[in-house]
């Protein structure tokens, strides 16, 4: 299949205006008429929802929370990006396009990203129009900080918990639109199929979490705005309720799913502390602002630490390693997370790593301690000081912070073209649920960034350029495609009770991401990711003949619920594998240990690679069929990433 990125033509600073223009509208008294679906409720989704009520839109919203405000977006802890240039530090709307650009290693669309860049500046001013507090200066300026990858201050932020004050601020749009009317929001439902209508995507498929009923749902239009598959893992920031299942079956029904194998690990993470651990928890990156990243300088020093004979305070200033700062003078600790965690990794097995486990670094604060004094570093930081403290026993203003990379987002996800649009006509991805803006990697405060630019700037327009050829009649939501697809959804959940095996699906899931990790995370090489491949195929065919699922299906049922996430991660896990094998090239998060430079920096292959990978399903059991969408580079020079 030929892909159609629709990318509009003309100079890339000029595109949107013109694509603006250009679309298709809708005119206000047909828009009470057409209905569409959105499903989501975090950033991306919220602000979709109200945005497209606000227009005049019916809109059906679903969570599978009791409430929005629940959604993962809140713990998007550290700040958004936006060329505002605030600090007059030289930023502008094409430096941060750039930043974006290089940051995931030339592996992203440059029309996406410029656009990203131009509807950055428009967000602050809606945020702050909601009443978003954001931090500011002591003239009432809004404040900016650092984040990696970045050499200006343009990451604006709430304290530590920047997604939730914005996530209440789009909540509260999303609520004013519930009161009018225009929003039917349906809770604890969560979505399990794509209804398909003559190749149109017409509806959706749900579960109520709590009584089991299995309802369908008829729209003009579907939007997804499902987050990302970093669950996969099994350990990974993400919250324990994220998965794929949403984009999975959309994908199922001819979606195709683009660059799965780009992972992002986060290199300030709480290490592993046990197998009891059903997640793990981020410490934001804006600590990377005034934290150093550093390890003992040699061995024999770090097997002290490990014993416990010596503690950090009392190794001496010669006697440490900062090795972000001495390997990348330029950037120092605010490099991109892909190089912070690759070399975090790397002084961990060299035998240097800390914490009993040996596997972590440091992040210490005693300098800006020492030079601005505690309160100050409270001021910023304190609530992340007081849950490093509690979950660690650790007191982050008298020791270090302990810190290990760790699976945080997932650059891949349904391909989508410059509306939005998925493969099926109808059906849209925004957020983390597509694959559009960050390539290879993502910089740090970027994904609120792109979940409220998609919601409240991209889809609004580009909707209407669909639904303005589709007639403003009701769907018939009789059509034999939602009872099929109903049916579909009951026979499977039939099936999964019926195994009736020994295991249940927590265990399954972590043995996928037991094996995730070690053949597809932070190193891959074309032996273990054959050998991956190979378990999970058989991981599979024991989960469906050996899973242990108790309870029914007419009633809340948690056990069944991640059990059918599992299914999908299997799946998905495969393709992943897949995806890792094809690409023998290392490019931001996908390092394939086989291609990198003499100084172990990732190696890309710009004449072979260039490109999104788009994966095709084509049956149960069957390989996909990979389609490529070429990335040109018509404003940016391909060349070797350095931070140095």
């Amino acid at each position: 299949m030929l892909l159609d990125s629709k990318i509009p033509e003309g100079p890339l600073a000029e595109k949107w205006e013109k694509h603006k223009f250009n679309v298709k509208l809708v005119n206000p008294a047909n828009k009470r008429k057409y209905d569409v679906i959105v499903v989501g409720t975090g950033l991306a989704g919220a602000s979709a929802a109200a945005s497209l009520a606000e227009l005049g839109y019916n809109v059906k919203a679903f969570t599978y929370h009791d409430s929005p405000r629940r959604a993962h977006s809140i713990a998007a802890q550290g700040g958004i990006n936006a060329a505002k240039n605030y600090q007059n530090d030289g930023d502008s709307v094409f430096r941060l396009f750039y930043d974006t650009i290089k940051g995931g290693d030339y592996r992203a669309r440059e029309a996406n990203v410029y656009r990203l860049a131009q509807v950055s500046v428009n967000i602050i001013d809606q945020c702050v129009a909601q009443g978003v507090p954001f931090a500011r200066e002591y003239g009432g300026l809004l404040a900016n900080r650092s984040f990696g990858g970045a050499q200006v201050s343009r990451t604006f932020y709430a304290r530590g918990q920047t997604g939730q004050q914005l996530l209440l601020g789009a909540y509260s749009a999303l609520s004013r639109q519930v009161a009018y009317g225009k929003v039917k929001l349906y809770t604890r439902s969560e979505m399990l199929d794509l209804v398909v209508v003559d190749g149109q995507a017409r509806g959706i498929v749900t579960r109520h979490l709590i009584t089991g009923e299995v309802e369908t749902h008829a729209a003009h239009a579907v939007v997804l705005a499902t987050g990302g598959y970093g669950n996969v893992f099994y350990l990974s920031t993400n919250a324990k309720y994220c998965n794929t299942t949403a984009a999975w079956r959309a994908h199922k029904k001819g979606a195709f799913f683009a660059n799965p194998c780009f992972t992002q690990i986060h290199p300030t993470c709480i290490p592993v502390s046990g197998d009891y651990q059903s997640k793990l928890t981020l410490m934001s990156e804006s600590l990377r602002n005034d934290g150093r990243v550093w390890v003992p300088a040699t061995v024999e020093i770090a097997e002290r630490l490990r014993k416990g004979e010596i503690k950090a305070t009392d190794i001496k200033e010669e006697d440490r390693d900062y090795f972000l700062e001495r390997k990348y003078p330029a950037f120092g600790n605010l490099v991109p997370r892909d190089v912070a965690s690759r070399n975090a990794k790397q002084m961990c097995d060299e035998g240097r790593g800390v914490g009993s486990s040996g596997l972590a670094v440091y992040l210490d604060f005693a300098d800006v301690i020492k030079r601005t004094g505690a309160e100050a570093v409270s001021q910023k930081y304190g609530n992340l000081f007081a849950m490093y403290e509690k979950i660690t026993d650790e007191d982050p203003y008298k020791l270090p912070m302990r810190i290990y990379p760790a699976v945080h987002y997932t650059m891949g996800g349904l391909w989508v073209d410059y509306n939005l649009q998925t493969t099926i006509p109808g059906l849209y991805a925004t957020g983390e649920c597509n694959f559009s803006d960050h390539g290879a990697n993502r910089l740090g405060a970027s994904a609120l960034m792109q979940g409220l630019a998609d919601g409240y700037f991209v889809i609004p327009y580009t909707i209407g350029d669909y639904l303005a050829n589709t007639a403003p009649k009701p769907v018939d939501a009789n059509h034999p495609a939602f009872a099929e697809a109903k049916a579909f959804v009951q026979a499977r959940t039939e099936r999964l009770l019926s195994i009736n095996g020994t295991r249940t699906p927590g265990q399954f899931h972590r043995a996928l991401g037991l094996l995730m990790w070690e053949y597809c995370g932070m190193a891959r090489t074309a032996e273990g990711l054959t050998h991956a491949k190979a378990e999970i195929r058989k991981l599979r065919n024991e989960f469906w003949t050996d899973v242990k699922i108790t309870g029914t299906g007419e009633e809340m049922n948690q056990a069944l619920e991640s059990a059918g996430r599992v299914a999908d991660f299997l799946e998905l896990g495969e393709l992943m594998v897949d995806d890792a094998l094809n690409r023998n090239e290392s490019c931001g998060g996908h390092f394939r240990e086989e291609y990198q430079t003499p100084e172990g920096e990732a190696l890309r292959d710009d004449e072979n690679f260039a490109y999104v990978a788009a994966w095709e399903y084509q049956g149960e059991n069957q390989p996909e069929k990979l389609n490529k969408e070429e990335l040109a580079f018509e404003n940016v020079k391909l060349t070797q990433r350095s931070y140095k």
